[in-house]
């Protein structure tokens, strides 16, 4: 019987170094798949957009969202598309979760400040739902490093990342972003002289650019993905 096809649904990006991250990511997973039609969309930016990728496939289709919390595109665009698909299904997002706990304790590895406190920043929602996931992920993070971790939230939200900042001056600032794009090159700018950990997708480094927990990730959300 043939698998569910895969559409792995990202935000988009104009960043080249991000667009390259996330699209290696889905290659990753086609091939830990090899019995499934893994396809990427987007729901802004880039093409194909959601809705137009999910109309071109035949059959059964579980919808991973390759965002990291939930929001309005979760819940507006993509149940949006799938209503009217009685064979389509989405998962949850990606977190809050253990395995990105551990890509953001392998990213800040590479920073040489153990014992700072971390600011963990999020691009931030209006969605009410996102509130949650931030902070069990700012929890997840805590009991993985065993550090503080306050949170900071790079738009729609309050504290903003300066203000998390102020209160913890040698923070480390650990970046809860999938690739580059505006939010990273906010984060950037927004740090400072703070330390500020690459994005979870970041084929620019020269280990793990790609890492195979985030891979592990987006194939435990299509394997567990409730039936359509």
């Amino acid at each position: 019987m043939t698998r569910p096809t895969l559409l792995a649904v990202s935000h988009g990006t104009d960043d080249p170094d991000g667009a390259r991250s996330i699209a290696a990511l889905v290659a990753r997973v086609a091939e830990r798949l090899p019995d499934v039609d893994v396809r990427a969309a987007f729901v802004d930016v880039q093409q194909p957009d959601a809705a137009s990728a999910l109309a071109a496939i035949d059959g059964p289709v579980v919808i991973v969202p390759l965002l990291l919390s939930q929001g309005f595109h979760v819940h507006h665009d993509l149940h949006g598309i799938a209503v009217h698909r009685a064979d389509a299904v989405v998962t949850d997002a990606l977190g809050p979760d253990a395995l990105l706990a551990e890509v953001l304790a392998m990213r800040l590895a590479g920073i040489a400040r153990p014992e700072s406190p971390l600011v963990l920043a999020v691009a931030g929602s209006r969605d009410e739902r996102s509130v949650a996931d931030a902070e069990g992920m700012a929890a997840l993070l805590g009991a993985r490093t065993g550090r503080r971790v306050d949170l900071a939230y790079l738009a729609a939200r309050h504290p903003d990342l300066p203000t998390a900042l102020s209160a913890a001056p040698d923070a480390v600032v650990a970046t809860y972003l999938l690739g580059r794009g505006f939010f990273f090159d906010l984060a950037v700018r927004k740090a400072g002289a703070h330390p500020i950990t690459p994005p979870l997708l970041d084929d620019l480094q020269s280990d793990q650019g790609i890492p195979d927990a985030l891979v592990d990730l987006v194939i435990q959300r299509y394997e567990t993905a409730p039936p359509a």
